[in-house]
């Protein structure tokens, strides 16, 4: 990737909040990504939520975090020289988090409007590097709707948890994209109409944010700490 290709990207994820570039990684890395995700959860894994945080963040996503675990595979997207030099681009020195793949069975509501950090510091947020090992489509649901440039207006409404907007953008990334997100853009993922849904976020931060930056998520009824598992504020 270019210098000069890479300043315009920076340049145009900080006026959108999102970046959306296809064919970024390669397909046979994508498919044994795939592989070892659906070898993991199998057919009907369980929620590892509580019951409070689904109902009320409508959210029914399955988190697995395979490098924790020794998956070095998942290494191969973390060291990848387009996203490290795109990434520093972007948020000057940075640190990385986590990969955190995120499973929907099949019917399942997808996600709710939400800010991945509270937005009150614009300095404190982090950078969603959302990686596709499959096609996401009319068929199997599970579509990407961001609001462009909401990462400039603090804390997203109170309103429905999955109200449309003129100004939304629908995402149907396929294998081997890649979507960058700033964490105080409102986001929301479709309900799940195929047999399931799978992303994996490659999650990372300026190096003068906070380690726990994501502890917090900011919905539109709530604010939910995943520490503590527990509703720190109604709305």
């Amino acid at each position: 990737m270019q210098e000069q290709d890479i300043k315009s990207l920076a340049k145009q994820f900080w006026q959108q909040g999102y970046l959306v570039l296809e064919d970024f990684f390669e397909d046979s890395l994508m498919q044994e990504m795939h592989k070892a995700i659906l070898t993991h959860f199998g057919q009907d894994p369980d929620f590892s939520h509580n019951q409070e945080f689904i109902s009320k963040s409508a959210t029914e996503v399955i988190p697995w975090f395979p490098q924790r675990e020794g998956h070095i595979l998942f290494d191969q997207v973390e060291n990848h020289t387009a996203l490290c030099e795109l990434s520093s681009e972007i948020l000057g020195k940075w640190q990385s988090q986590y990969s955190m793949v995120m499973f929907s069975k099949a019917g399942t509501k997808g996600q709710a409007w939400h800010q991945d950090c509270p937005p009150e510091d614009k300095t404190q947020f982090n950078m969603n590097r959302l990686v596709y090992t499959m096609d996401i489509n009319d068929e199997t649901g599970g579509k990407v709707i961001i609001r462009p440039k909401t990462h400039l207006n603090g804390e997203l409404s109170q309103g429905p948890v999955d109200e449309d907007f003129d100004d939304q953008v629908v995402l149907c990334p396929k294998r081997g994209t890649l979507v960058l997100l700033h964490g105080h853009c409102w986001h929301r993922i479709t309900p799940i109409k195929g047999e399931y849904r799978v992303s994996t976020n490659y999650r990372c931060a300026p190096k003068t944010a906070a380690d726990d930056i994501t502890d917090i998520c900011v919905y539109r009824n709530m604010r939910y700490q995943f520490s503590t598992n527990q509703v720190v504020q109604e709305r």
